[in-house]
């Protein structure tokens, strides 16, 4: 039989090769953006009594009601932005299902989308499954500032939606004040809808500040805020996220989201509403990951790799054209095999595969795990 892909450029990801190459060579795996230490047994606790206590059916299509109230209570408590849970919030299977959703239901043949590369590579498969177009604005190392004349130029009237993600993955940059203002300029007055990926809010450097598209009023009318229990509670295998929007856009969300997965697992989301009461539970992530970035960095700054450390995310980029000028997916392989440590190459999420001699390293791990790979770091 003849299978003719919707998907036909896409090929094994860059995170399946690294990962493979990790176990095969026995090599410290700092590429793939997951925690290699329990989620806090608290938690676990609490998915265990909701089980116990029968809540194993399907929930309510949107999420559970305590869910979504303390999702909105977590909104307004760090923003001072107020979302309805029973209208304007959804609890979505991880972050990736909920972005995969909100393009399904806006984005038709010749949509424009526009996306700022280097992009998590999620965004573009489902704009191309729906036949639209991606339009890519270049971000350029090392400080990933984003030319808003640039971005002026590429709306036209064919822009549907413009994909937005801070703190960014893979750079570690943080969108300012400014950018959200000059965001907000760009779309008032147009039909376009904006979504913003912000599954590492709780996880800012340096006293800085997390600028929500929801705080912009001419923003929020238009947006789509995303967020992540996995990324913000190291469980990123338990797939459990959220997105809120105005009632309008995410009336139209949900006639996709039923049909696609309907509901998210039950037991989590009475765990989470329950865990989500103690705000320390997320506030305190900064300086837990900040700790690990400053060891990380401190580890390393003898060594041959340049940085520009990250305000945000658990990831840190590396520029190692210092020490070599081989083409960047060249190089993580050879830190893989030959080094024993893992990394993803950047120029997979830019556009043409633009090699900026930029590599990325995940920082959530066991000070022990950080330690051993600094160690090597420094030797190459």
């Amino acid at each position: 039989m003849q299978i003719n892909s919707k998907l036909p450029s896409v090929k094994t990801t860059i995170f399946t090769i690294m990962n493979t190459l990790a176990k095969e060579h026995n090599a410290i795996n700092l590429s793939q953006g997951f925690p290699d230490f329990d989620t806090d047994s608290k938690l676990i606790d609490l998915v265990t009594k909701a089980m116990h206590s029968g809540y194993n059916q399907y929930a309510p299509m949107a999420g559970v009601l305590t869910l979504r109230e303390q999702i909105a209570n977590k909104i307004d408590g760090l923003y001072g932005v107020k979302y309805h849970p029973d209208t304007e919030i959804t609890v979505t299977v991880g972050a990736t299902q909920a972005i995969f959703t909100i393009i399904a239901s806006f984005i038709r043949k010749d949509d424009e989308v526009i996306i700022f590369k280097p992009a998590y590579d999620c965004y573009e498969p489902a704009i191309e499954l729906h036949n639209g177009k991606p339009i890519y604005v270049q971000l350029k190392a090392p400080t990933y500032k984003i030319n808003w004349q640039e971005v002026k130029e590429k709306i036209t009237s064919k822009t549907k939606m413009i994909i937005i993600n801070t703190p960014h993955n893979p750079s570690g940059f943080l969108w300012s004040n400014m950018d959200m203002l000059a965001l907000e300029k760009l779309v008032k007055d147009t039909n376009i809808i904006v979504l913003s990926d912000e599954v590492y809010e709780h996880i800012i450097f340096d006293n800085l500040k997390h600028h929500s598209a929801c705080k912009y009023s001419y923003l929020k009318e238009r947006t789509f805020v995303v967020g992540s229990f996995g990324k913000t509670f190291h469980n990123t295998g338990w797939k459990m996220g959220y997105c809120a929007a105005p009632a309008n856009l995410m009336n139209e969300f949900r006639k996709v989201h039923q049909f696609n997965v309907f509901c998210a697992n039950h037991p989590m989301q009475i765990a989470f509403a329950e865990y989500l009461k103690v705000e320390s539970h997320f506030k305190n992530l900064s300086q837990f990951y900040q700790d690990k970035r400053d060891l990380f960095l401190n580890k390393i700054k003898d060594s041959r790799f340049k940085f520009t450390p990250s305000k945000g995310t658990y990831f840190q980029l590396l520029d190692y054209s210092a020490i070599s000028d081989e083409g960047d997916v060249d190089f993580v392989k050879r830190l893989a095999i030959e080094y024993k440590i893992a990394a993803i190459p950047v120029s997979v999420f830019n556009s043409d595969n633009m090699d900026q001699k930029m590599i990325r390293f995940c920082f959530a791990k066991k000070n022990e795990t950080l330690k051993k790979a600094t160690y090597i770091l420094t030797k190459i």
